[in-house]
């Protein structure tokens, strides 16, 4: 049984370039930057050993590379989603946009 141990939240911007990916990672980012792991002593497990599933939103999922955002989490196996959501903000001129990403992370361990 996977049991949940951490649930993050994070958000990212591209300003220019409507790079999706790019927002996404930094939505990882500024996820997994605000804590830091202490557990895996206690369980007798290491980094290797989490699941990670995660979660991105923004306005449209297709442009995302997944095996990109995988690569931004150095540890575990991680299943990726990315669903319709974030925010794209045009500019006055209309052809450039900031596109903002949402990332959720969830770690789960077997126990």
């Amino acid at each position: 049984m996977h049991k949940r141990y951490v649930t993050e939240m994070g958000m990212g911007t591209d300003v220019h370039g409507r790079d999706y990916t790019l927002a996404a990672e930094r939505a990882i980012f500024d996820a997994i930057h605000h804590s830091s792991l202490n557990f895996f002593q206690h369980l007798d497990k290491n980094p290797e050993d989490m699941i990670i599933e995660l979660m991105i939103g923004v306005p449209e999922p297709d442009q995302v590379n997944k095996n990109k955002l995988v690569e931004a989490l150095p540890y575990g196996t991680v299943q990726v989603k990315v669903i319709r959501g974030g925010l794209e903000i045009p500019s006055d001129e209309g052809d450039d946009s900031i596109v903002i990403a949402n990332a959720g992370i969830i770690v789960r361990l077997d126990d």
